[in-house]
């Protein structure tokens, strides 16, 4: 008899991904803020997105290497969980010192310092995020893959608010948001060390309530999905990975010129904003750091528009459809941005970024997921694909002066503003490429 995955409850599908929450309050953190307090050190603006190479370098090497082993991983506490607690325990160590290296004055020992921080961070986090997008290819099947990840999405949104908002609020219960010159302030201390504990409760939720499947359930599920793709093909799956590997090549071309446009967010949201609402872009004054606050409530925004998003991703009958409108939706915010001088009204634009930023959690996944269905080395798939995510990263970083530059540079504050349109502008390729997917079911199941 045939064994397919089961439908799994509304309970299962929250407890796989719950401690993404967790995972991503730390990761919002490191994007809100690492822009702010590298300038915190003295590093000259247009130099700030080398930088931002740190990341998703990391990611290219850890994550396939998560992916490669972890499916070869069978003990008592699971296949994938295991590299989740190890992530998490790094990432934890990691956020109780990287907001100290101002500490070590402003000098370049304290930039050097911040930038191993900074790699350990994100080698850690990308340890402890993989595992949540493998659990959800070995455990749920192709007609609740869409909802799994909408979950995932939503939570993920959801921590990344928490994340963003947290500097700001303890400013506002009376944490110094002002330290002095190189030294970053307690308000964003505080905030990291609180990300930490919360990250730990929320992993440790995940670790004590999913039960992976074993290794026999596995064999048997694959078998399952190699006789539903085609009932002649058995031991060597060749149609089968063509197909897999086009939708995957075709996701790919849409990761590149979307995760290049909210790269180009990341790096340059506060400088624009410190520039037009505050008029400011010296780093040692109270604009500057008020700015860098602002930051994290118009991300938290952000994470809003993505939350509600998320809930409304499972309603397109068709994934492309939904993929394309999510994007254009967002690209249309971050042409807006640049044009927006009250801190208040900036909160429209970032909120329809959100739009697109949820479609990109949820869909390249369940695209590529439902793609390599019966895959043995779903967690190599996963890995090599977060590639798609970590190149284009690579890609901006480098170019990040030099298209800085050719947009006004440094004479023109201007210029900041104008990275943001770019990002609209390349958000819009990444949408008309999305038409370049050959989706294999075209709609999907929300059961």
């Amino acid at each position: 008899m045939i064994k397919t995955k089961p439908d799994l409850k509304f309970n299962q599908l929250w407890n796989i991904s719950f401690g993404f929450f967790g995972v991503q309050i730390a990761f919002a953190l490191q994007q809100a803020n690492i822009s702010g307090i590298f300038s915190t050190l003295g590093v000259d603006l247009d130099k700030i997105g080398y930088f931002w190479i740190v990341p998703p370098l990391m990611g290219m090497i850890v994550q396939p290497l998560v992916g490669l082993f972890s499916d070869k991983t069978w003990n008592r506490f699971g296949r994938r969980l295991p590299w989740l607690i190890v992530g998490t325990l790094i990432a934890v160590l990691v956020m109780t010192f990287l907001p100290n290296s101002g500490n070590l004055g402003l000098a370049a020992n304290a930039v050097f310092f911040c930038v191993v921080m900074f790699m350990l961070l994100d080698t850690s986090i990308n340890m402890a995020m993989q595992p949540f997008k493998m659990m959800v290819g070995d455990m749920v099947n192709e007609k609740q893959k869409a909802k799994a990840y909408s979950i995932q999405s939503l939570l993920c949104n959801a921590g990344a608010l928490v994340g963003n908002i947290a500097p700001f609020a303890l400013a506002a219960i009376g944490i110094a948001n002002v330290a002095d010159p190189g030294v970053i302030p307690d308000s964003v201390k505080w905030s990291f060390y609180i990300g930490a504990a919360i990250m730990v409760v929320c992993v440790l939720y995940t670790f004590f309530n999913v039960k992976e499947y074993n290794p026999q359930q596995m064999k048997e599920f694959r078998e399952a999905a190699l006789t539903e793709e085609n009932a002649t093909q058995t031991a060597t799956g060749n149609s089968h990975s063509k197909k897999a590997i086009r939708v995957f090549i075709e996701v790919a071309v849409v990761q590149f010129f979307c995760w290049i446009a909210f790269t180009y967010m990341w790096t340059y949201t506060n400088a624009t904003i410190s520039h037009n609402v505050w008029g400011t872009l010296d780093a040692a004054t109270k604009g500057f750091q008020d700015a860098r606050n602002w930051v994290g409530i118009v991300f938290a925004v952000q994470s809003a528009g993505s939350i509600l998003w998320a809930t409304v991703l499972p309603k397109f009958k068709n994934i492309k459809v939904g993929y394309i409108v999510s994007l254009l939706i967002g690209a249309a915010g971050f042409a807006w941005v640049p044009y927006v001088h009250n801190q208040y009204l900036l909160f429209v634009p970032y909120f329809l970024i959100g739009f697109a930023w949820a479609a990109m959690l949820a869909y390249p996944f369940t695209l590529v997921t439902n793609a390599f269905e019966g895959s043995k080395r779903m967690g190599t798939v996963l890995g090599i694909f977060n590639c798609s995510i970590c190149l284009p990263q690579i890609v901006a970083a480098s170019l990040s002066e030099t298209l800085y530059n050719l947009v006004g540079g440094k004479l023109l504050p201007e210029s900041n503003g104008n990275m943001l349109l770019l990002a609209g502008v390349l958000l819009t390729v990444g949408a008309v490429c999305v038409f370049l997917i050959e989706d294999k079911k075209h709609k999907q199941n929300i059961q």
